[in-house]
């Protein structure tokens, strides 16, 4: 084997390459890194989520007032007592802020039409509750006045459907539990798809309930919640 001259063993000295470093994984960071990261994240996201809230309560009282979504992005940050800076820090703008709105509003809603069908022990009935809860809040009210509903949803149906379906989304989730219990303790036709039957049902009873307004019962007979529920069971129940 030939011997490498002294200008040769230095030449392969300054040439040689540095070992690399050993790949630390995430879960191989102290336990007080990984604390740390984690309760400034945990902090981060409170913080944000306290800011979110506040925009959101300062353009709800804004729409009480004016009775309409008819406001700017500015009489909502001075509402707040925030900055125009965190706002466009939580949202890309004012239909964002509004479906944002909608979207709690409808989450909301849900969650009180879960609480009533809690009262019932039959899968049958808790169906029901919920159809016919649904078609009584979907309903135009001419005494309280929800513009979010009665002028924002009709716009955003047209121009932003997947953001409507997003929305609903809650909704649907709940009568589908309730069409799947249903369908669980036999009420439903064997042939029946549990999710697209809600889907269906939803879309129906919300789109009567909003076309059929409030009116003149001495001279028409306006559609009821008893009717709307006979109406769409009969398409599902066995």
């Amino acid at each position: 084997m030939a011997r490498r001259s002294p200008v040769q063993s230095v030449h392969a000295l300054n040439n040689r390459q540095p070992p690399e470093p050993p790949v630390t994984s995430p879960s191989e960071e102290p336990a007080w890194k990984q604390r740390a990261v984690e309760r400034s994240i945990k902090t981060a996201k409170l913080r944000a989520a306290q800011r979110v809230q506040r925009f959101l309560d300062a353009a709800q009282a804004i729409i009480i007032e004016k009775g309409s979504t008819d406001f700017t992005v500015q009489e909502v940050v001075d509402r707040s007592r925030q900055s125009l800076r965190s706002f466009y820090l939580q949202f890309d703008g004012k239909h964002e802020l509004l479906l944002a709105l909608f979207e709690d509003a409808l989450s909301r809603s849900a969650d009180q039409i879960r609480a009533a069908t809690a009262n019932h022990d039959d899968p049958m009935e808790r169906l029901k509750v919920a159809v016919q809860l649904l078609f009584e809040s979907s309903r135009p009210d001419p005494n309280a006045k929800r513009p979010l509903f009665t002028d924002f949803a009709p716009r955003l149906l047209v121009s932003h459907p997947a953001e409507v379906k997003v929305a609903h989304a809650p909704l649907l989730a709940l009568l589908t539990e309730l069409m799947e219990d249903a369908a669980a303790a036999g009420r439903l036709r064997p042939d029946i798809n549990p999710k697209r039957m809600a889907a269906m049902t939803m879309q129906t009873v919300m789109f009567v309930a909003q076309s059929s307004g409030d009116t003149d019962e001495a001279t028409s007979h306006p559609i009821t919640a008893d009717e709307v529920w006979d109406f769409c069971s009969r398409g599902f129940a066995a």
